[in-house]
């Protein structure tokens, strides 16, 4: 079979389409961030990075919990009707929450800028609870509209909202702008989905609109109750383990590191915006049906084996470049951040493998696993901060850096248990794998000697 015939082959299969679709517009959309970042590292500072690395933490760590994990539930009801009463519940929760944060954060602002340590955030405060509105409204739109297939639109959605805060920051940042720049661009990033993803929802067919009322919301409450008492809290635990750390480095250390830091994650979660988040979507539209056939493992292991052949190799070959790159791309005082990317590296590789299979334990009812994993994520992460702050040795990124490959190693492993992957079912795959990810290491090996060379006779 010809590539061109093998290629037309796997365009046929409807799971291959769906995530091409959401891949290329993700994809634009961080090619859209990326390639503005080397302009944003000269508009903005460090230091003003390190706010928005906080903004953005105290967000996320809330953000996907807000809807009480409800909007995961969306896609598995057979029927419409049960979908669009649980995506009015996650709407309704979504707002509550951020109403009371709003209350929270409008009584109590001073407190709130002592025990962060960050005085900067202080005039940016309002923003928070705004945030978790739009990204909480998001989500839940998002999984409406892959449950209804609608993979273009959400692509489209996605190249809309990168696009236009890419726009407001670049913007802002030529004007003068400090911080506050690239807080209403992260802002206008979060929510300008929910306007196209909105207006889809609202026009559905009027009898599933009908079908939405208060006792069936209830009924529906009562049924996906675990999401509620497991999936939300693990929600939280999971952002809190990537965020707190993040937060409290900020505060122990002061001045650019946590931007430092904030750069290095956001150029390692590209890959995984790429093709992770996508196959996630998919997956999880997917694996209730292969999970009643008695397939999960199957569907599981060749996702697991795909995510291998197109990520793990360029994840490895951007932490063996990223020092040197990055004092090339982003100016000489960046170099910090492209080193604390080789830390990440093996973090991150984990993760991606991890992320869109981890809906598994959903699938399987495995809330309470899932939340005690995410629990032990947390302890691990910040006690590796505490680490850092007793021993004296100032490594907190680097401790925090390794802190997250252990965690996303255990977490591979008991996913495999719970789903029953055999072992060597996986060896089979890495062994399939392997030769899509040797030529990485050695390119990025010549790439960092070459971009060393530029760097050198550019001086």
């Amino acid at each position: 079979m010809s590539p061109r015939q093998h290629l037309q082959k796997l365009m046929q299969n409807r799971f291959v389409r769906a995530v091409t679709v959401l891949a290329g517009g993700t994809a634009i959309g961080q090619v859209l961030m990326i390639a503005v970042l080397p302009l944003l590292t000269r508009l903005y500072t460090p230091e003003e990075f390190s706010v928005l690395a906080v903004y953005s933490g105290l967000v996320m760590i809330i953000a996907p919990a807000a809807c009480l994990r409800l909007d995961i539930a969306i896609p598995m009801p057979e029927r419409d009707e049960d979908a669009a009463n649980l995506l009015v519940l996650a709407l309704f929760f979504a707002v509550m929450l951020s109403g009371i944060l709003a209350l929270l954060i409008f009584t109590m602002p001073a407190d709130l800028v002592s025990l962060l340590r960050v005085p900067q955030l202080e005039p940016f405060l309002w923003m928070l609870p705004l945030g978790v509105l739009l990204i909480a409204s998001s989500s839940a739109l998002q999984f409406w509209s892959a449950r209804k297939h609608r993979f273009t639109l959400i692509a489209k959605a996605k190249v809309t909202q990168a696009s236009a805060g890419a726009g407001v920051m670049i913007g802002m940042g030529i004007f003068g702008a400090t911080s506050s720049g690239l807080m209403f661009g992260q802002l206008i990033n979060s929510g300008m989905a929910i306007v196209s993803l909105g207006r889809s929802a609202i026009a559905e067919k009027q009898e599933v609109i009908n079908a939405v009322n208060v006792a069936e919301m209830r009924r529906l409450f009562r049924s996906h109750d675990r999401f509620v008492k497991y999936s939300t809290f693990e929600t939280l635990a999971n952002n809190a383990a990537i965020q707190v750390p993040v937060v409290m480095i900020a505060a122990l250390v002061g001045g650019p590191e946590a931007g430092f830091l904030a750069l290095a994650m956001r150029i390692m979660q590209a890959p995984l915006g790429l093709i992770g988040s996508s196959i996630a979507q998919v997956y999880v539209s997917r694996a209730p049906e292969a999970h009643r056939s008695g397939t999960l493992g199957i569907l599981t292991a060749n996702i697991l084996g795909g995510l291998m052949r197109t990520g793990v190799g360029p994840l490895i070959f951007a932490g063996i470049i990223a020092p040197d790159a990055f004092s090339m791309i982003f100016g000489d005082e960046w170099r910090r951040a492209g080193v604390l990317v080789g830390w990440m590296t093996p973090w991150f590789v984990f993760q991606f493998l991890v992320s869109p299979v981890s809906m598994a334990l959903h699938v399987t009812n495995s809330q309470k696993i899932a939340l005690a994993l995410q629990l032990t994520g947390l302890v691990i992460r910040v006690a590796a901060i505490v680490a850092a702050t007793v021993t004296g040795g100032g490594f907190f990124s680097e401790a925090y850096a390794v802190s997250g490959f252990v965690f996303y190693a255990i977490y591979l492993a008991v996913v495999l248990s719970v789903i029953s992957l055999k072992a060597s079912e996986l060896l089979e795959q890495f062994q399939r794998s392997l030769p899509f990810m040797l030529g990485w290491p050695v390119m990025g090996i010549l790439c960092s000697y070459l971009v060393r060379q530029i760097n050198d006779w550019a001086w």
